[in-house]
């Protein structure tokens, strides 16, 4: 990168100068590089690590270092320097998941402590879901849920062990990454108070066992963290190396030009070439590619000394010694710009002061986000409680909610767009006109003579003539009687279908249960009314009405007044074709209606009294939380909002807490 305006460099070297005069005041706090600021630090830093322990990452961005570097760049021996334990080793990829590093000094001695912890994914049967076909198939797909794991040790050597062990859980044995975070948290006197995560290194050339696009996975997983306005992005570059061809200073530039949030660390002074010290240290001097945050050089322990067993302890001694008596490099030690112990100083304050100024933002966006969730909250159906009483009282308020929906669904008082009666009604209707469509006249007494006549001599009647007649006109209404009666129970199905997935939708196991029980239901009282039709046609064959009524429709057709005393002459084959139509009629009539009632009757009212009292009897013995299992949209948006809620609360409350006990951050934390 060519040198930048001496403006520009002016104003990133005022700012260099301050943070400079900061951490001179700071080292002359207490000397010692674990014990170099006042306790009242520690309050921001616990503060972000709790919030990302609720989960509050996942909704905004947290204040955050992030350490980046190429590979072999030296990056794990930093972070071997600062927190006083060995990280994995190797060659290629030895990060290969995010590693969030708590350091926590405990002041007043005590022992070395740490606590490992990480999410794992892991895939589990549904056990909610019942075999013998109750559940849904939604429900015994197999679901991702989280095992927390946590691991507590007290022996520093063991840290190696226990990060590979978790990386080869959550990214798998060999070269691969994952984007799953895993936290180390280390409480020792020996370290300072100072949170950072440390991301897998760049990969240019994959190795064997790695993804052709291994380079490329890295860079999305560096980008996800370092495109963060709340990220300070802590850059490692090796000195005997160009810096500005390095990959990972190109990337934080992309995000951050102005180089505001970022930091590099220059390591490996000893490996540089003679003759290129005055460029090395014009670089740290930001004159070269200007940086807000500045340049700090260290040595860490070589390759040798580690294998050696060089204690850190001596190890920064060497460090001091080196620049101490290094010809270009002994200034830097004047201007804090060199040792691990001067990059702790300038880590800590830099995270708090980031913390500082994020969090009114922060605040605000949290109580934002909280006013949010709680009105999409409202828009959900609440959920079943977790507890076994309150999960039966919320049962049997759902079943009662359903039954008193059948209820007024077959009293016809529950309206929607497809009313249930309308449709009865157009069915009945279409009965009604195919009833009429059979009303031709009968045969003419010519007809009847020729067609009907029987042993008799002429001039004498037959009844058997008439009922036959009757008979076989009537019989003919079976085949649409039974039409009439699947149509409408189609409807009605439906209907209870629809009142079943409006109360049950979240709920596949209890929306199955009760699907079987209209289903079977229906189908006997299918049975029952085909048979109580089958009923109504045998009594029909008996060719009977009231005399008055008989009388009634014969004069109506016949323009004509006939009465009992008239009967011998009405006995007579010319007025059979009057007398048949007239009888005819009041069939009709009381098909039009009886089949419509014994349907109604049966399909509706009955299956929907049986259905609410079926229902009731869900309740004895039932396994209630399968019963309430749930595996809908709905459900998810529900519990991931109420999760939400729950960590936003949780650090809302934070804040509160610490607002109220700082006095160098004021802010209107009142939530409404």
């Amino acid at each position: 990168m060519a040198n930048s305006s001496s403006s520009a460099q002016s104003s990133v070297q005022d700012n260099v100068e301050d943070t400079d005069n900061s951490l001179k005041e700071s080292q002359g706090m207490k000397g010692e590089v674990h014990h170099h600021l006042e306790e009242s630090i520690r309050p921001y830093i616990d503060l972000i690590d709790t919030l990302r322990s609720f989960g509050i990452h996942k909704d905004l961005a947290l204040p955050t270092i992030v350490v980046i570097g190429d590979q072999s760049s030296g990056k794990s021996s930093v972070l071997e320097a600062l927190s006083g334990i060995a990280l994995p080793r190797g060659s290629g990829i030895v990060t290969r998941c995010p590693l969030e590093l708590r350091l926590r000094n405990v002041t007043g001695g005590g022992s070395w402590k740490a606590v490992l912890s990480y999410h794992k994914k892991k895939t589990e049967k549904n056990t909610k879901a019942v075999s013998n076909q109750l559940a849904s198939s939604a429900s015994k797909r197999p679901r991702l849920s989280y095992e927390e794991k946590i691991i507590e040790f007290g022996d520093p050597s063991l840290v190696e062990k226990h990060v590979e062990e978790a990386q080869n859980e959550l990214a798998g044995k060999g070269v691969k990454i994952c984007d799953d975070l895993i936290t180390l948290e280390v409480r020792s006197a020996d370290v300072c108070d100072l949170t950072l995560i440390d991301l897998p290194g760049i990969a240019r050339v994959p190795v064997q066992g790695q993804p052709q696009d291994i380079g490329n996975q890295i860079k999305r997983l560096i980008m996800k963290f370092i495109e963060k306005q709340e990220t300070i992005n802590m850059v490692v570059v090796p000195c005997n190396i160009d810096i500005a061809t390095t990959e990972a200073l190109k990337m934080a530039q992309e995000v951050d030009p102005e180089g505001i949030r970022t930091l590099a660390i220059l390591t490996k002074p000893d490996l540089i070439d003679t003759g290129t010290e005055k460029n090395i240290l014009a670089v740290v001097q930001n004159k070269v590619i200007p940086l807000r945050k500045g340049y700090i050089m260290v040595k860490c322990r070589g390759q040798q000394q580690i294998d050696e067993k060089v204690p850190l302890v001596e190890a920064t001694q060497i460090e001091r010694d080196f620049f101490q008596n290094h010809n270009f490099f002994r200034p830097l030690l004047d201007e804090n710009k060199a040792t691990i112990k001067c990059l702790a100083i300038k880590l800590t304050q830099d995270l708090v002061n980031h913390i500082k100024k994020s969090l009114p933002k922060l605040d605000e966006q949290i109580k934002k986000q909280l006013w949010d969730v709680r009105n999409e909250l409202k828009e959900c159906e609440a959920g079943p409680p977790q507890d076994p009483k309150g999960a039966k009282q919320f049962l049997i308020k759902v079943l009662t909610k359903f039954n008193d929906k059948i209820k007024s669904l077959s009293l016809g008082e529950l309206m929607d767009k497809e009313n249930m009666f309308v449709q009865l009604r157009t069915e009945f209707k279409k009965w009604n006109d195919g009833l009429n469509e059979t009303k031709t006249s009968f045969d003419s007494s010519k007809e009847l003579r020729q067609n009907y006549r029987g042993r008799e001599l002429p001039g004498f009647s037959n009844y058997r003539i008439f009922e036959m007649i009757l008979q076989e006109r009537v019989a003919k209404l079976k085949k649409p009687a039974i039409e009439s009666l699947n149509s409408i129970k189609d409807i009605i199905l439906k209907q209870f279908t629809d009142v079943s997935q409006q109360c049950f939708r979240n709920y596949p196991v209890l929306l199955n249960t009760t699907m079987n029980k209209i289903d079977n239901i229906q189908s006997s009282q299918q049975d029952k009314a085909e048979q109580r039709i089958m009923d109504q046609f045998e009594m029909e064959s008996m060719i009977y009405t009231q005399d008055p009524i008989y009388f009634k429709f014969l004069n109506e057709i016949s323009n004509e007044q006939f009465s009992e005393v008239q009967l011998p002459v009405l006995d007579i084959k010319s007025k059979y074709s009057e007398m048949l139509q007239a009888y005819y009629e009041i069939v009709v009539q009381r098909m039009a209606d009886q089949l419509p009632m014994l349907i109604s009757f049966y399909m509706l009212k009955e299956t929907a009294q049986l259905l609410c009292t079926d229902m009731l009897s869900i309740l004895e013995g039932a396994n209630v939380s399968e019963l309430l299992f749930e595996d809908s949209d709905v459900s998810k948006r529900r519990k991931h909002l109420q999760s939400r809620l729950g960590r936003l609360t949780a650090a809302h409350e934070e804040l509160v807490i610490l607002f109220e006990r700082s006095e160098d951050v004021i802010l209107d934390y009142t939530f409404m």
